[in-house]
């Protein structure tokens, strides 16, 4: 059963390979907005993973963030997801991202629970 208040935090450092210039939403070396959001989703995703039925898993279907500031290469950037409404398969979360100088970004994300199987064979 998924309760409502269910959270998890999803932890990674600034590297190259998540900075702005490397993934080709900007062009500095800092945290990008597009690895925030990826960040953002795990959280979620893993927030909930334990709880669901045999052969299911979530997937994204909206997000609505804020990046508020900067993470320079060599930070430490964490995303806390908890879960703030379970609609039957719909999974809306509170979402926010901190680093050792404070909120980095805030916002929401829906995930919907799916069978994988089902959800594969859509696929063309």
């Amino acid at each position: 059963m998924i309760s409502e208040g269910t959270k998890y935090t999803s932890r990674t450092i600034v590297a190259e390979e998540n900075c702005a210039c490397t993934m080709g939403s900007g062009n500095l070396p800092v945290f990008a907005t597009p690895a925030l959001v990826a960040l953002m989703e795990n959280a979620a995703m893993l927030a909930v993973a334990d709880s669901l039925p045999e052969g299911s898993t979530t997937v994204g279907g909206e997000i609505s963030i804020k990046h508020l500031k900067p993470s320079a290469i060599g930070t430490g950037i964490t995303a806390t997801a908890t879960l703030s409404s379970a609609e039957g398969r719909k999974l809306t979360f509170n979402v926010e991202a901190h680093d050792a100088s404070g909120l980095v970004g805030e916002g929401t994300h829906v995930r919907f629970v799916v069978d994988k199987e089902k959800f594969m064979s859509r696929i063309s």
